[in-house]
């Protein structure tokens, strides 16, 4: 079987704010401009750069090409507001750390957002918030990286994801009526009254249910194969309590789609499920549900009613 092309692809474009920690150079940026900034990096060219916020998530999710070896079924691209030159610093660090990342596109200072359906990509990473607020107001599925410290333990295969639902999963029609009336009542009343309508997909549905269908093949490897240990587990993590969680459950049947673990939490601070489940990336709308947890990498989807945002049907 030939490999898959890159519409066919689970794609994910990153920023190198994001896959890597530039704080160092970016301090210089910002202080000195981008003269002393360029030459700072042409004379680091061989210095590594530290592993950032998104490094766990990407190292593991191209391993998924290692399980299907013929498929080659996901791909990296790095989306860079670099020059190519300065871009260099970043090719070297991805090489250095032995990631498989060979499509890039690097932008002089512009905003990669644009492009980022061109490369068919399910989701945007970047710590940059106005690159990540751009591409989410055009309708591209992107998210910004809260910087905190990480570690990246090797020994520890599994990619375990993360989602809220509302704002995230799916758009926030259902949110906005908790947000426009302050009343949770008349948020489980409308739950409760559409509970057989599935809701609208939101900014990262498509990311989902790949990932989704993914998990679905990796069932089918392990059936053939016993020793075979899956990559992927899901987990979604929503403040819906009883009885809003029926709909929720009925949209994913309906997209006909299985999570490994589903947390109603009804109110319950999502910090303290977070620090047990130990996600390698936790997408969230709120950013009142990002505080920084260390060695929790968290991604804020800045959509909708939450985000004064408008609404993309």
């Amino acid at each position: 079987m030939s490999a898959y092309p890159i519409d066919r692809k689970l794609v994910i474009g990153i920023a190198s704010s994001a896959l890597f920690d530039l704080s160092e150079s970016d301090k210089i940026y910002q202080e000195k401009g981008i003269v002393e900034y360029r030459k700072f990096q042409e004379s680091h060219l061989d210095t590594v750069l530290k592993k950032g916020v998104a490094f766990p998530f990407i190292r593991r999710f191209l391993s998924l090409n290692n399980a299907f070896p013929e498929q080659q079924p996901v791909e990296v691209v790095l989306l860079s507001k670099n020059s190519p030159e300065t871009g260099l610093r970043v090719f070297n660090s991805i090489k250095h750390y032995g990631l498989d990342i060979t499509r890039a596109a690097f932008f002089s200072g512009k905003s990669p957002f644009k492009y980022i359906d061109a490369f068919n990509a399910s989701l945007f990473l970047s710590a940059n918030s106005d690159d990540v607020r751009n591409a989410i107001d055009v309708g591209f599925p992107a998210g910004q990286v809260i910087e905190t410290e990480i570690e990246d333990d090797e020994q520890d295969l599994e990619l375990r994801l993360a989602f809220d639902f509302d704002g995230v999963i799916i758009d926030d029609e259902a949110e906005e009526v908790y947000k426009t009336t302050g009343d949770l009542d008349e948020f489980n009343k409308n739950e409760t009254e559409k509970v057989r309508k599935p809701h609208n997909p939101g900014p990262l549905s498509d990311l989902f249910q790949k990932i989704a269908f993914f998990q679905k093949l990796e069932e089918k490897k392990s059936q053939l194969d016993p020793n075979y240990k899956p990559i992927l587990k899901t987990s979604i993590v929503t403040a819906r309590s009883a009885p809003a969680h029926e709909r929720m459950i009925n949209t994913l049947k309906k997209w006909e789609i299985n999570v490994d673990e589903a947390f109603f939490l009804g109110g319950i601070e999502k910090a303290r499920f977070l620090k047990v489940l130990k996600p390698h990336m936790y997408f969230d709308d709120q950013t009142v549900h990002l505080k920084k947890i260390n060695n929790i990498p968290m991604v804020h989807i800045p959509f909708g009613i939450s985000n004064n945002m408008p609404i993309k049907s």
